[in-house]
Order: structure tokens, then sequence, then C-alpha cells
């Protein structure tokens, strides 16, 4: 029997230049998705699936991840003066959730870098790699999913999402043959952002991967590549050739909720969805929202 994976690496490390002015003083990754971080939606999946070894990798300005996942006497000796017990359980919340580690990346020079820098705390396990940007519906099973496909095949995983063709140059894209599992694919290459028309498919790679820790001798290998970037697809191309004994690369088919807040305008429709299908919120948010919507015009 396989070893549990018990390991999670949260890359956090990136500027979220697209959020300026707003991630100018605070990281992109503690934007507020209804009333939590967006990184906290990621953690809680990773421990959810049975992760609670976590560790992030972040930047410099990086400090607010820290305290949000570390206690805060003076706030919660103030909430339980209050006798405000729901608040003060929502702030432990976070704290308790899971063993949490940093490390700073340092040079930004990749997923693929961000990904090496943690060998040290990872050593000879399989791990699993969460991105922070790509938040998945609780109530869609995904990383546990491919937890049990990297431990049946002895191989890295990655998830993948069937994307309009005119948009997969937005991802990473994978060339994909059937196995016997109609929601597994192996994965026989992959191209960093393709054109729609030299795409391999448009099965697109999302912010999920379990990855056995041959990876990182492969990272130390792969020159830069698009960007001037070291990137993990091209690690992983090397590796679905299933070279020294790899055991290649498999893809699970995601056919669930994904809420992609790396972009503006899919991060408000994340705010929202996820509101609208709250208890406390939804009865009175959605009836509002058919309210507005139908007096928009949609010229």
């Amino acid at each position: 029997m396989s070893q549990r994976i018990t390991k999670a690496v949260i890359p956090a490390a990136g500027l979220g230049t697209r959020f300026l002015p707003a991630t100018k003083a605070m990281p992109k990754e503690m934007l507020p998705v209804v009333d939590k971080p967006a990184i906290q939606y990621v953690v809680e999946e990773a421990v959810e699936a049975g992760l609670t070894d976590i560790l992030m990798v972040t930047g410099r300005n990086k400090n607010a991840l820290e305290n949000h996942f570390d206690r805060v006497a003076e706030l919660e000796a103030t909430l339980e003066a209050k006798g405000d017990t729901a608040k003060l359980a929502k702030v432990n919340e976070s704290t308790q959730l899971a063993d949490v580690h940093y490390v700073r990346q340092g040079d930004p020079l990749g997923l693929g870098h961000a990904v090496h820098r943690a060998k040290m705390h990872v050593g000879q396990e399989p791990f699993a790699v969460l991105l922070g940007d790509d938040i998945i519906d609780a109530r869609d099973i995904l990383l546990t999913r491919m937890l049990d496909e990297q431990g049946a095949r002895d191989a890295s995983i990655v998830a993948l999402l069937e994307v309009d063709p005119d948009s997969i140059h937005l991802y990473g894209a994978a060339a994909v043959e059937p196995t016997d599992d109609p929601d597994v694919v192996r994965i026989t290459g992959m191209v960093e952002k393709p054109a729609k028309e030299v795409a391999p498919s448009n099965y697109a790679v999302i912010g999920r991967y379990v990855l056995k820790p041959e990876v990182f001798d492969i990272l130390e290998q792969t020159p830069p590549g698009k960007g001037g970037e070291i990137q993990l697809t091209d690690a992983l191309m090397t590796m679905a050739s299933d070279v020294e004994g790899t055991g290649g690369v498999y893809g699970v088919i995601f056919r669930g909720r994904r809420y992609d807040t790396g972009d503006k305008l899919d991060y408000i429709k994340a705010v929202i969805q996820l509101a609208a299908d709250r208890d406390d919120l939804g009865p009175e948010l959605r009836p509002w929202l058919v309210e507005y919507a139908a007096g928009l015009d949609t010229v």
C-alpha cells in the first residue's frame, strides 16, 4: 500500500498586478470571497482531503498570509469578553485548520521554481500542489480523487477541465489518450498557453496537482521556458514520457464547479455565486439578483 499523502504546497508569491491598486499593500490571496480570504478556501480543501501539513511559498509583503493563519490574542480576548462566541469561532477556525509553514520564493522565476522551493520540506514523498487562484466548490470532489489515483497508479496526477477552445490559450493544454476510466486520461504531452490552432486538445490543466518527488530533480534540469520562467508544465511534459521511471502523468477530468479568483470578472462572479448559494445570504440575495438582472441592458 502506498504511503498516505499529508503534505500540500500552495504557491503564493505572485504580485497580483491584475487587482491593483487593491493588491498594492495586500496579498491577492487575501482578497475576500464573501467573508473569507481566497487562500482559506484552498487550505480548507486541502485539509478536507487529509492534507494537514501545508507549505506556503511566499514572497515579500505577504505577512498578512502568516498573520491570518496565526492567533490574534487581542482580538480573541475582545470577542470572548463580549460573549461573541460565533465570531470567535470563525476567527479561531483559520488558526486551527492545519500545520502551516512558510518559505520565501526569492526570485520570481515561475511556478516550477516555486514548487522546487518546497523540496527540503517535502522530501521524498508524493505531495499535492494547490494554486490559490482556483477555488474548487466544497460540494464537488476533486483532490480526494486525485490522491486516490496517485496511490493506485504510482504516477503524477493533474486536474483537467474541458474548456471552450477559444479559451485554451489561457491555460496549459494536455494531449491525452483514454484509459479504462472515462474520468481519467493518460497525458502524452503538454503545451503552455497554446494558440487555439495548435492546441493538442481543449483539456486545460487547472490548479491542482499531485506529484511524485522526482519532479524536483526534473525541475532542476528544466531551463526557463515561456515568459523566461521555469514552467511546471515543461517538467510535467518530461515526466509524461515516464523518464527515469517516474510513472508518467495522468489527468483526472473535473466536471464540477470551479471559481477563478485570479481574473477580475471571474472573481466577481465567484463572490456572487458562492454568496447566492449560502443559506444565510442566498434567500435575500437571489431575488435581488433576479430583479437587478431584469433591469439590465445587455447590449
